[in-house]
């Protein structure tokens, strides 16, 4: 049975999250040793040449004019931006609680596809983003314990990525998704070497942390792809939903790796949160009409 548009952007988000979600990990690990910004440059080399390695095969390199349309300069702003909060606050509080609260981001992404986008948004999605954002909320828990300056700065993470991600589906079809990680990666680790002396300074590398950065690059470039892909695919409203899905790893990833227990609030939040997931994808197979975004989604060129 084949996938309707909608149903694909919704798998590609939920790889997205996952592949993230590992590289945020190891970064942490990587984190006790180095500083945020040599992490970044030196993630941001290995990346950068996995990536384009890639596309120079799939053949989707492009002139290097191409990288000044205004919407990819602005999605290379989002993307700096949000790597640069999030990756500090991340160094600060645990993996967890940071992607609980950057769960707020489905609503800010849908809020601008309606605004900025016209894009139609019926009741019920956003009842089940509302409610997930409620459950949000129940884990951040705003004006307690855990709630610091750098739970403020992943607010600052959710502003850029949406910027990010609206900058990313108003690209011009014909710009393959590869090409779009290609002109990303370099800046952001070239980002990573202008903070590096002033987070400290450069730290000697061995062979342990060089294999961590490889795997970072792996797993950065799963997300840098399918995230591009996903919004790419299908309605935002529909789409944006399943980064709720990055809970179902940051909790038990949490617990393995850094030994964070998750409290009462964690759990019954993170469930809320996966319900109203479930039932969006739930109104989407019950819909028998096809959206016209998703449709014209549909009959492009895959990336």
């Amino acid at each position: 049975m084949p996938l309707s548009a909608n149903v694909r952007g919704a798998i590609f988000m939920s790889l997205a999250m996952a592949g993230f979600l590992f590289n945020d990990t190891v970064v942490k690990v990587l984190a006790a040793d180095m500083n945020v910004g040599q992490v970044m440059a030196l993630r941001g080399i290995f990346a950068t040449i996995a990536i384009t390695a890639l596309a120079w095969w799939r053949h989707a390199l492009r002139p290097i004019r191409v990288a000044f349309q205004p919407m990819i300069l602005l999605r290379i702003i989002g993307e700096v931006g949000g790597t640069v909060t999030f990756l500090i606050a991340l160094t600060h509080i645990p993996i967890a609680n940071a992607s609980a609260i950057l769960q707020a981001l489905p609503l800010a992404v849908t809020m601008g596809a309606a605004l900025f986008l016209s894009e139609p948004v019926g009741w019920r999605r956003w009842s089940a983003i509302a409610i997930g954002f409620m459950g949000v909320m129940l884990i951040a828990r705003p004006g307690v314990e855990g709630f610091s300056f750098y739970s403020m700065l992943v607010l600052g993470t959710v502003f850029f990525a949406a910027m990010r991600d609206l900058a990313t589906r108003m690209v011009q079809a014909e710009v393959p998704s590869l090409f779009l990680s290609v002109v990303t990666s370099p800046i952001v680790g070239l980002t990573g070497v202008i903070m590096a002396p002033m987070m400290g300074g450069w730290t000697p590398v061995d062979a342990g942390h060089i294999g961590l950065l490889v795997l970072c690059a792996v797993l950065l470039l799963i997300g840098y792809q399918f995230i591009i892909m996903a919004m790419r695919s299908g309605d935002i409203s529909f789409v944006a939903p399943f980064r709720y899905t990055n809970l179902l790893w940051a909790i038990p990833t949490g617990y393995l790796v850094f030994g964070d227990v998750p409290d009462a609030y964690m759990i019954i939040g993170a469930t809320i949160i996966v319900v109203s997931g479930i039932y969006t994808l739930y109104r989407e197979r019950k819909r028998p009409e096809v959206d016209p975004v998703a449709a014209e989604t549909a009959r492009q060129p895959s990336p």
